[in-house]
């Protein structure tokens, strides 16, 4: 038996706890953790302007991928710390929950609740420098890996105030250093609007001829809105703003409708996107719906005798921003994903309930639009619910509730449980055949199903392409949706690797992204990646490929054995109906062998605004998409 004594008691100092579990501090070091350190960095910034005292924040990424943020707030402190006996300076990046946000005066609101931004960079920091400017000239002290390499000193004259960051993210412990222009600009963005008048550039200067990019809405919330619903018809076209402030909290909202038949409620608190929501949009949303049902009372357009409008209703088509500032904000974890300070919804509905009243009875005509939609999504959701009951019964009435086509598995546990949702009956069949029966069940769909980007959910439980796939899976969709009650904890997608096989891909991914967006949340949502080609020659075990490239590394391969490109047979598969049972199991279903393609959610704003563009009624958003991507096709079947 080991020894265990207190010997065996390890006492991480400074920031080496850091560099030994990353992940609590970041979530992960994959490319995600790494694109967090620049968050941390510029959070610090966007708390100076939440403060008053910053009005630009510049962004470069360096060749080497060195990242330098700068901005012109008061500085980080110079002066000795009184405990520490060190520089603020040195505290701040080299201490954990070191910093001015914890009720010493120095921030009202912030971002960075736990002060542990700076610090965390700097121990998962190959270098890092940090510049100070207060006035009085500028300092510069230099770490790596957590550690002072260089003390603070003094560079040069100035007398302007400002702090310059710059840092390389260490190789040792990120998966990539590599950092994707895209992912910062779109936090930027949001950033800008959340900030009214605060100007962001981003500039990658990893090649020459690049421009700097430049985020910067003197709209703030109205100008997110018009972003967001840039490829939708609006209902109203004028976004509806409002803000105020109640027991020290700070509430700011924008919204719109539009003729589409989902809502995309975003909301923030002190800046932080909070993606599960919270009590802020709990607030948001019950004074949304009293404040409509009140209006239509009030103007006889609900008679007595009518039930209330249910809130899911109300927010058919809503498109709003709900942003909080909140002194001591209460977050579930560091990932700070949901609100749960309770008198934040009180203050929320209370404004909402006053400002929206207030805006209804001086717009009458947006009032009657906006209702008369409402009203629409009501008869529609009673038709759907009448529609819902009708699958079900007819499900009891048969031998079973499950679909005719579907094979199920043998397993119940549904953690263990696959399902594939195949194209086409040939496939279906062949898939059915080769897979394993144990855990892995096949669901064949033929032809195109409907895009749910234009159909209310009425329509959608009637239609017999989506119908199987919703009872299949066992859980419901849109507010019914429930994650326990799932069948399979892996949807996998198998289509042809064509242009009809993205179709059908394309729309099952909308209907999962607006019905049952849970499941790409939790990562449930894969594409199986049939090969493309086969490459066979007598004597020899047949070999796959599964793109262009991989066709091109594995001819290579072959001819270094001395095996010479014309003497092999060199198919290339038009869909999944040419492989038999055998071929589908070992390259496409085989657990072992196969690849699967993760669908995941990393920006419901990116995903929302493509599904727009793609599945929408507007036309001319798709023609500009297309005409701006073709350049990037390679390989387009006809």
């Amino acid at each position: 038996m080991a020894k265990y004594d207190e010997n065996q008691i390890q006492v991480l100092e400074g920031l080496e706890a850091v560099r030994k579990r990353p992940g609590m501090y970041i979530g992960t070091t994959s490319v995600v953790g790494l694109h967090h350190l620049v968050w941390e960095i510029v959070d610090n910034s966007v708390d100076e302007a939440l403060a008053g005292y910053c009005t630009e924040i510049n962004v470069e990424i360096l060749p080497d991928n060195y990242i330098t943020v700068k901005d012109n707030g008061r500085g980080v402190p110079l002066g000795m710390h009184p405990k520490m006996h060190k520089p603020a300076i040195e505290v701040v990046y080299t201490v954990l929950h070191a910093g001015g946000k914890f009720g010493g005066g120095g921030y009202k609101v912030s971002g960075g609740l736990h002060g542990v931004g700076g610090s965390v960079v700097n121990a998962l920091a190959e270098e890092m420098s940090v510049q100070s400017c207060n006035g009085d000239g500028i300092y510069e002290i230099s770490f790596s890996r957590g550690k002072v390499t260089e003390p603070l000193h003094k560079v040069a004259e100035g007398k302007k105030t400002g702090t310059l960051v710059k840092f390389k993210a260490d190789a040792e412990i990120f998966e990539t250093t590599e950092f994707n222009t895209e992912t910062l600009a779109s936090r930027f963005r949001e950033m800008a609007f959340l900030n009214k008048g605060l100007k962001i550039t981003l500039w990658d200067k990893r090649e020459e001829g690049t421009e700097m990019q430049v985020f910067h809405y003197e709209g703030g919330l109205k100008s997110f809105i018009e972003f967001l619903n840039k490829n939708k018809e609006p209902v109203n076209k004028d976004i509806i703003y409002y803000e105020a402030e109640q027991n020290d909290v700070q509430v700011e909202i924008a919204l719109q409708y539009t003729t589409s038949y989902t809502e995309n409620i975003l909301s923030f608190v002190n800046n932080i996107h909070t993606g599960e929501g919270g009590t802020h949009v709990d607030g948001f949303k019950r004074g949304l719906t009293k404040s409509f049902n009140d209006y239509a009372r009030k103007f006889n357009i609900l008679k007595e005798k009518d039930q209330n409008l249910l809130g899911e209703d109300i927010r058919e088509g809503i498109t709003a921003v709900v942003s909080v500032r909140v002194l001591e904000p209460q977050f579930e974890g560091q990932t700070k994903t949901k609100l749960g300070n309770s008198e934040v919804t009180g203050v929320v509905n209370s404004i909402t309930l006053t400002k929206l009243g207030d805006f209804l009875e001086e717009n009458p005509a947006v009032a009657k639009a906006i209702l008369d939609k409402t009203m629409s999504a009501a008869r529609a959701r009673e038709a759907a619910r009448k529609a819902r009951e009708l699958v079900r019964r007819k499900s009891a009435l048969e031998s079973t509730t499950l679909p005719g086509k579907l094979a199920d598995c043998q397993e119940k546990d549904a953690t263990k449980c696959e399902i594939y949702i195949v194209e086409g009956d040939s496939a279906g069949g062949s898939a059915k055949q080769g897979r394993d029966r144990r855990f892995q069940a096949i669901l064949p769909l033929w032809g195109k199903m409907i895009n749910v980007e234009k159909t209310r959910a009425d329509k959608i439980y009637n239609n017999e392409k989506l119908s199987p796939v919703i009872v299949a899976l066992g859980a419901g969709i849109g507010n019914e949706f429930n994650l326990e009650k799932l069948r399979y904890h892996k949807v996998i997608m198998m289509a042809d690797a064509d242009v009809d096989g993205a179709h059908i891909r394309t729309l099952l991914l909308t209907f999962f992204f607006r019905y049952m967006r849970p499941l790409i949340e939790n990562g449930m949502v894969y594409a199986a990646q049939p090969p493309l080609f086969k490459l066979a020659k007598k004597g020899m075990e047949d070999v796959y490929c599964y793109n262009e490239e991989d066709l091109d590394i594995k001819l290579k391969e072959l001819e270094e054995k001395g095996i010479a490109r014309d003497s092999l047979n060199i198919q290339r598969y038009k869909g999944l109906g040419e492989m038999d049972s055998d071929q589908l199991w070992e390259t496409t279903m085989n657990p072992e062998h196969r690849t699967l393609v993760q669908m995941t959610l990393e920006d419901a704003v990116k995903a929302d605004e493509i599904f727009t563009v793609l599945m929408g009624e507007n036309v001319e958003p798709r023609r500009e998409f297309i005409e701006q991507n073709a350049k990037y096709v390679t390989n387009l079947d006809i």
